[in-house]
């Protein structure tokens, strides 16, 4: 591979992106973590029981109480050695790249602490030996990628534009001027993915079947079965209705292990009709949601005295209400208890923490990302939020990522692709002379 070669790497806290810079997509996608079933743990292997990263996605594979450990905990690092093992696994088996000839761009989280910072200069230089390296932060790489990819836009003209990313462990609203992100003025709420996940386990757990230690299942349930409600007041009414004027009811049937490896919708077209219902307009009402909560709460039984999976049947979980409670908690965190504020205030306070120039531009440059937007309903959802708190004379425009997933990938493969990119990197040499705290001054955006 020739010296030029640069490799992509957005670490994010639930999946790694990784490929070549100059591409349009990554060549991986999988996730950061290792994961072990219970017949791998029970075998007597050691090491080799562990899934790493692309091999949990394999399918013969089967999730029912996977194991999951992660190198990442709330969005930053905090096992170097297991996260050692998922990059090895990533540049040795799917980049296939020759480290000591390739420079490195990676992706790393705001606001990492210096400490992390050094063990990925260790990972990076002493572990890998890499030839270069360069970092940079996610709001910066969407506002690049978007104004290239959109060259005429408002954002592009003004190199203004507010990224709003929500990922596996946190959302950011972030300010981004002239490709720099405002590290001032971003806001964050501690809420994403990782959070909405276990919500939803919460819930299936206290009124069905106890899926506690059903990550893998339940992510899957999440991204295909979850949405965004326009008119929270009102589909909690419809949910509690039964037969067919209960549009959230649907069914998703649990993997046996024998029949079926992998859970699946029941019935698409059953798990789709709420798609035919009128957008409401009523406001939300934080107490019909507290008195929902209430209920989930009052309930006799733990998941600990519910059955556990049955693997000799093919057991179904049945879906109502938790199909639009869980991505709820994004917008009202606080009427479920969570001291936090909603991705609408977190857009505004963001803001507000600009100069007063800004303020339009921002509020008709939103950017979202990140996978916890893939929601249906999201995008207006976030608009109805937000008209309210906005000042009227200022327009409201919100853009939504081609892929929102490898928006962050993509604007490092672009940025890895420029003329400038050999000038902004710090090589193996001038790490080993001046060590990591002065070299990382040279990513101080």
């Amino acid at each position: 591979m020739s010296t030029s070669s640069v490799a992509v790497l957005d670490n994010g806290g639930g999946y790694c992106k990784a490929g070549i810079g100059g591409d349009r997509d990554p060549i991986a996608v999988v996730p950061n973590c290792v994961g072990r079933s219970p017949a791998q743990a029970s075998s007597g292997s050691k090491k080799k029981e562990w899934m790493v990263a692309d091999q949990l996605l394999h399918p013969d594979n089967d999730p029912t109480s996977v194991t999951l450990r992660r190198p990442m905990d709330r969005g930053y690092l905090v096992n170097p050695d297991l996260q050692r093992d998922i990059w090895d696994r990533i540049f040795s088996s799917l980049l296939k790249i020759q480290p000591s000839s390739t420079s490195l761009l990676l992706v790393e989280p705001l606001f990492n602490l210096p400490s992390i910072q050094r063990f990925t200069d260790e990972l990076v230089f002493e572990e890998f030996g890499f030839s270069s390296l360069c970092v940079a932060d996610p709001p910066s790489l969407v506002h690049l990628y978007e104004t290239s990819r959109c060259p005429k836009s408002l954002m592009a003209a003004a190199q203004c534009s507010l990224v709003v990313d929500c990922g596996f462990s946190f959302m950011h609203a972030a300010p981004v001027v002239q490709n720099f992100t405002l590290n001032h003025a971003v806001k964050r709420v501690g809420l994403g993915g990782k959070a909405l996940t276990n919500y939803l386990k919460q819930l299936v757990s206290y009124r069905s079947v106890n899926l506690m230690d059903e990550t893998v299942i339940m992510d899957h349930v999440k991204e295909n079965l979850c949405f965004v409600s326009l008119d929270l007041q009102r589909d909690l009414q419809i949910a509690r209705k039964s037969g067919k004027e209960n549009v959230f009811k649907c069914t998703y049937v649990l993997p046996d292990g024998v029949t079926y490896t992998k859970g699946f919708v029941k019935d698409i077209e059953e798990a789709q009709r709420y798609l035919t219902l009128d957008d409401g307009i009523s406001a939300v009402q934080s107490e019909v949601v507290e008195e929902d909560c209430e209920s989930l709460s009052s309930d006799e039984e733990t998941p600990e005295d519910r059955t556990r999976i049955d693997l000799t049947k093919n057991e179904e979980l049945k879906l109502t209400n938790e199909r639009f409670l869980v991505p709820e908690m994004l917008f009202h965190p606080s009427d479920l208890g969570i001291n936090e504020a909603g991705l609408a205030e977190c857009i505004v306070r963001a803001v507000q923490s600009c100069h007063p120039y800004l303020h339009p531009v921002l509020y008709e440059s939103i950017i979202l990302t990140g996978g916890s937007t893939l929601f249906p309903h999201f995008v207006e959802r976030l608009e109805r939020e937000l008209r309210p708190l906005v000042p009227d004379d200022f327009r409201l425009k919100i853009t939504h990522q081609e892929d929102p997933i490898l928006g962050v990938w993509r604007g490092g493969s672009l940025l890895a692709s420029s003329p400038d990119f050999e000038a902004m990197c710090v090589t193996k040499h001038d790490y080993e002379e001046l060590g990591s705290t002065r070299c990382r001054r040279r990513f101080m955006h």
